[in-house]
């Protein structure tokens, strides 16, 4: 009823232990983009090792060699996957999407935000977290190619030359 057999069990931990330490290594070895802040397929990538590590614990169909190649093939393709954008930039624009102005010297870009599926509510949420209580006073709102929306204010705007590539719709 709780447990079929005791091996079994004993399996699970060996198997778990084994497969985890090989995790840790394949992700250590791949370097740190596989742990930073992700784009669309770091995600995919990080998504698929979760379900990948339960089938090596949890089914005796898989062995731990097939489990560790599995393991190995998504890491190994995130790897090369960061190596090729990090050298070809034609390549860049198709792996990850191009940071988007929604905010712009106070105003809302409503047309921008409608081709980012926000809502002004996040954009006023994202001022709101970065210590502002104005629109007014802020130059820039970037939704970052990681999804995250990043605040400048009028103070911090500059030259504006980190927004050089990212114009305001």
């Amino acid at each position: 009823m709780w447990f079929d057999t005791w091996s079994q069990l004993g399996r699970i931990v060996l198997v778990g232990v084994a497969a985890y330490v090989f995790l840790v290594v394949a992700i250590r070895l791949s370097g740190k983009r596989t742990l930073s802040q992700l784009n669309a397929f770091d995600f995919i990538v990080t998504v698929a090792l979760g379900p990948t590590l339960a089938t090596i614990l949890l089914s005796s169909d898989v062995s731990w060699s097939e489990g560790a190649l599995a393991l190995v093939v998504l890491t190994g393709l995130q790897f090369v996957l960061a190596f090729v954008w990090s050298r070809v930039p034609a390549f860049r624009t198709v792996i990850t999407a191009r940071p988007a102005v929604v905010l712009w010297q106070g105003e809302i870009l409503t047309d921008a935000l409608r081709a980012a599926r926000l809502s002004e509510s996040e954009v006023r949420q994202a001022v709101r977290s970065s210590g502002r209580g104005d629109l007014a006073g802020v130059a820039a709102v970037v939704l970052e190619t990681v999804g995250r929306l990043s605040v400048i204010g009028e103070d911090s705007l500059g030259d504006g030359s980190a927004l050089e590539k990212t114009p305001p719709v």
